[in-house]
């Protein structure tokens, strides 16, 4: 496969470099002497930490478009790059700092229908359902709203009319697609700005999420050879077996290459990492599912503005940072309530030790996953900072009630929720050799990726068996990690004795300082009961853990009345090697690390000053950003 190509690519282009460097396994002081007096030659490495994101929406997407957003890809990838945009509602919006790289994923179902719905196209307007969706969206407001929602709960039940959800082969769904690709090549700027290739491909199973998205290493002349695959029938269809099957046509056909990450397993009521197989009656996964699941899916989307899916209290109850963000009441389009049960399935801590079950039986592992950020933001602007942000949907851009707006409801179920409880998405960070679509997507198929909440914090996270204690002094970190250990991603090889890792954190630069770094363990025990813990490895201050073991709190400089906070308590930079102190080699184990910042004011809190309004007591108004690697996987 060309996934395994690049990987050994890799490796072949970083040891050689290392082998020059004469960097032997032992100690810090050995792996720094014989090599060259320039630490920056013969590097072979990634060293270039690039922040994006892989997951956003323009007007183009129906769910976006007919909600009231007007900013189209190049209006997208204009803010993306640092430019003054105005917003859906006419206000001005800038980054702080501009992308390294961003991914448009316009949905594939209704791709190209909802600028005909909107203008009044002859062929909407034949349809009762189009008409009626036309009349409704050029109400604008609130009526514009309700049909956004509408039309995505009649897609989600299979009731929406055939003649809004255009194929492959029409010229609404050909047209959008290639002019999706020439948007992305115009503005792609090798080592500056990365525009890649990419779509959302739209699967639900009864309103129950099974997104992916789909990115290309590629350019317009292999992407442009195909369209995208879809969920509606006859030319697509929601079993991801179909949407891999796709993937591997592609990669035959034209030589190209292409991964998948799920994303929102928290929306999908337990089906999105199931243990056994929802197309196929539920039946256990044969291995060539496994094997085919594993080749393709590498990723999964940890966290974005519905909500954060590393773990949750009921999985985690002695995990105190577990209850975040959750977003735990119903599937996508809030038909069906949320249950206990379901929740096994879809938080990722859980979904890895799941996976390592299948490993321990001699199966392969398919939920083997690094993780990536992204926003899904529809409104065309992807605003990551709790100062600065614009909402995920157009309604949801900035005003004195949008936080307290009724977002959506069932009242049959007793269900609904408000504006205030989506969330400032976070971004992918990629550790890549340049910031080139090659580059990021070989970052990604290595799994030598993380996500944050937010800020742009620094992480490295090494594992291996010969890390000493006092390698974390060296200002060589990298050079030390990869020489002696696997970066975040990737399989440590058997050694002697317990596996140590060497982890390291810097704040964002105009962000907040850190708290503590963590390393959260999964393992499956004798009795083949998957088992989790974590550990504080690092800390600021002097802080020592109580009798139950935990850490006690950083404290709190949040003063909301600015809303503020200061950098006097937490640290710029925590870093150290830390060795798994309850190892045993006979276990299936991973590792991955979680840096965790000092309290600051969410995107909430920002919005009561601003607009002079006073927030219910139910809406938070303080967070803890943080920052989540890629695992590191222990074999027996």
């Amino acid at each position: 496969m060309k996934r395994l190509a690049i990987i050994t690519t890799f490796l072949v282009l970083a040891s050689p470099a290392l082998a020059q460097d004469g960097l032997p396994p032992d100690g810090t002081t050995s792996v720094l002497r014989g090599a060259p007096y320039s630490p920056n030659a013969n590097r072979g490495f990634p060293t270039k930490v690039l922040f994006g994101d892989t997951h956003v929406h323009s007007a183009l997407s129906a769910d976006a478009g007919g909600g009231g957003t007007t900013l189209m890809p190049r209006d997208m990838y204009r803010f993306a790059r640092g430019e003054q945009v105005n917003s859906n509602t006419g206000q001005p919006v800038k980054l702080s700092r501009p992308f390294d790289f961003y991914m448009l994923t316009e949905h594939t179902d209704g791709m190209g229908v909802i600028t005909d719905i909107i203008k009044g196209a002859p062929n909407i307007m034949a349809d009762p359902q189009g008409k009626k969706f036309h009349q409704e969206f050029a109400k604008g407001g609130d009526a514009a709203k309700q049909a956004s929602f509408d039309l995505i709960k009649q897609f989600s039940q299979g009731t929406l009319s055939e003649a809004l959800l255009y194929q492959p082969g029409s010229p609404g769904y050909d047209n959008t697609w290639a002019d999706l690709v020439a948007a992305a090549e115009q503005f792609n700027e090798p080592h500056v700005f990365t525009a890649m290739i990419a779509y959302e491909w739209t699967s639900l199973v009864a309103g129950n999420n099974l997104h992916r998205n789909v990115i290309f290493r590629d350019g317009p002349e292999r992407a442009l050879q195909v369209v995208p695959f879809l969920m509606s029938p006859p030319a697509g269809s929601p079993d991801p077996r179909d949407l891999w099957n796709w993937m591997q046509n592609y990669e035959d056909d034209t030589g190209g290459d292409v991964l998948a990450i799920p994303h929102n397993p928290n929306l999908s009521n337990g089906i999105m990492f199931t243990q056994n197989d929802t197309f196929r009656d539920g039946e256990a996964f044969d291995p060539e599912y496994l094997k085919t699941r594993a080749q393709w899916e590498r990723l999964v989307e940890i966290g974005q503005t519905k909500g954060d899916s590393e773990s949750h209290p009921l999985l985690s109850p002695t995990d105190e940072f577990a209850d975040y963000e959750n977003w735990d009441w119903a599937n996508l389009d809030v038909t069906e309530a949320k249950t206990p049960e379901m929740i096994a399935n879809e938080y990722v801590r859980n979904v890895l030790k799941n996976g390592l079950t299948f490993a321990q039986n001699g199966q392969t592992n398919p939920f083997k996953l690094g993780f990536v950020g992204g926003s899904d933001i529809h409104t065309g602007l992807t605003t990551q900072d709790d100062n600065n942000f614009f909402g995920a949907f157009t309604w949801m851009e900035p005003s004195a009630t949008r936080a307290t707006t009724l977002a959506k409801e069932n009242k049959e179920l007793g269900i609904e929720y408000k504006g205030w409880q989506y969330a400032t998405p976070g971004p992918t960070a990629v550790w890549a050799t340049e910031n080139t679509r090659a580059g990021i997507f070989d970052a990604m198929e290595r799994r030598e990726v993380y996500s944050t909440t937010g800020p742009r914090i620094t992480v490295r996270f090494f594992g291996g068996f010969d890390f000493a204690s006092d390698d974390i002094n060296s200002r060589e970190l990298a050079k030390i990690g990869y020489a002696k250990g696997v970066p975040m991603g990737g399989d440590m090889i058997h050694g002697d004795g317990a596996p140590s890792f060497l982890v390291y954190a810097m704040r964002d630069p105009i962000g907040a300082n850190l708290d503590r770094v963590q390393i959260i363990k999964g393992w499956v025990d004798t009795d083949g009961t998957t088992q989790e813990k974590v550990y504080d490895v690092i800390w600021s201050g002097d802080r020592q853990p109580g009798e139950d073991g935990k850490l006690p709190p950083v404290g709190n400089t949040v003063d909301l009345s600015v809303p503020s906070w200061t950098n006097d308590i937490g640290r710029a930079e925590l870093g150290a090697v830390w060795t798994d102190p309850d190892f045993d080699a006979s276990q299936h184990a991973f590792y991955y690390t979680r840096v965790i910042e000092i309290p600051t004011p969410r995107w909430t809190a920002y919005d009561a000053v601003r607009f002079g309004v006073e927030m219910p007591s139910e809406v938070t108004l303080i967070t803890q950003e943080r920052a989540y690697s890629s695992p590191i996987w222990y074999t027996p």
